[in-house]
């Protein structure tokens, strides 16, 4: 069943190109394809445009259904629609799957035209730099010469950011949500671990799993049970699960805990929904971010190229992308004289406050994105 205010039945669009896309590690892309999706409709003047960038495990479906009995909608849904924070009504939004995912966009599943079989192992590393630069060819493919604006949180906020650098004069706001400017040791060791968890799989055969017929669910399980540890603040996880027994204790090594069944649960439906390889290389792409590696580690210096006005949203329980980093962004925009609003929102709900529908964060949203100048009479 539908709401009133969702963007109906949506459906995922493919967009390819043949002209080839060096990457940042010197590697190029002969050709590539971008899955996406859009809501709202695209005014006369083409100034309504917002994008939004996904987090590591996210994709081009970011808002409504696949059909009227699709029991989950996009991963943003509670955000995007007619009279929600980012109105449709309003704003014409593209929701991408970024290169090297597993929803359609080109990846290590996707045929290499050099050899005809899955590129594998092959595919090449990519990064913040290479989504955006792939990403403003979807919006020239597109026809749209610029962003009203571009959102997103976590690893997207690192793209909404790298956006303002890149092309700063294509986009004119920057919403950047629950982000950082580059990640903590402890981030990044973090990532690691969870790759290993995938490497070391009997079933990854170094990264060639397809020619195999296999998948490494092992370590795709393991990986993402991490991830939800970190995703979810000690709070919010006392508050669902605290000590909870499903059953007596058994003094086994047995899911005895309601924590321990969650665990699970959601390590098993991510092995069966995701790919090893695409989990690799999102999370290699956020631990190589750091737009002030090139200015001496100098973040002011290396965001004194942008233009946007920017709205920088951080929560109070986010631990692994904790306020202070937010702040890092805010400072470090404020030394150049740019336009910014900060929030910093009170939840319990740790990382995936971002995801969460939130009064207070909604409102923020709301707020700001509504003070978005357009033009043309078609988007009011």
């Amino acid at each position: 069943m539908l709401e009133n205010n969702s963007v109906g039945i949506v459906a995922p669009q493919n967009a390819h190109f043949d002209t080839p896309l060096t990457l940042k590690s010197g590697a190029v892309l002969p050709t590539f394809d971008l899955a996406y999706e859009t809501y709202g409709t695209l005014n006369h003047d083409k100034s309504n445009a917002v994008l939004i960038c996904h987090a590591l495990s996210g994709t081009h479906h970011v808002a409504g259904k696949y059909s009227e009995n699709d029991k989950y909608p996009g991963w943003w849904d509670n955000l995007v629609g007619p009279n929600k924070p980012l109105d449709t009504n309003k704003f014409f939004v593209i929701g991408v799957n970024n290169l090297g995912g597993c929803h359609g966009s080109t990846g290590s599943a996707s045929i290499n035209p050099a050899t005809g079989k899955p590129w594998g192992s092959a595919f090449p590393i990519v990064t913040v730099e290479d989504w955006v630069n792939s990403q403003a060819r979807l919006l020239d493919f597109l026809g749209l010469p610029s962003l009203a604006a571009v959102i997103g949180g976590s690893l997207g906020g690192m793209q909404a950011l790298q956006w303002t650098l890149a092309f700063p004069n294509r986009v004119r706001h920057a919403l950047v949500i629950a982000s950082a400017p580059n990640l903590t040791a402890q981030n990044m060791a973090f990532n690691e671990v969870a790759r290993q968890a995938i490497i070391t799989d009997p079933e990854f055969h170094g990264g060639d799993y397809y020619a195999h017929n296999a998948i490494p669910r092992r370590g795709l399980r393991i990986a993402r049970m991490l991830g939800h540890i970190t995703y979810l603040s000690d709070d919010a996880m006392g508050a669902k699960f605290g000590r909870k027994l499903k059953n007596d204790i058994q003094y086994s090594f047995d899911a005895e805990f309601e924590m321990e069944s969650y665990l699970r649960y959601q390590g098993d439906k991510f092995a069966g929904e995701f790919d090893a390889n695409t989990y690799l290389r999102m999370t290699r792409a956020l631990d190589y971010y750091d737009p002030a590696l090139p200015f001496n580690n100098d973040l002011t210096a290396a965001l004194k190229q942008a233009k946007a006005h920017f709205l920088v949203v951080s929560f109070t329980s986010d631990w692994r992308f904790s306020p202070a980093r937010s702040r890092e962004i805010v400072k470090a925009l404020l030394d150049n004289e740019l336009t910014v609003s900060y929030a910093e929102v009170t939840a319990a709900h740790g990382h995936d406050a971002f995801l969460m529908p939130d009064a207070h964060y909604h409102n923020i949203l709301r707020t700001y994105l509504s003070n978005i100048e357009i033009g043309g009479n078609d988007a009011k």
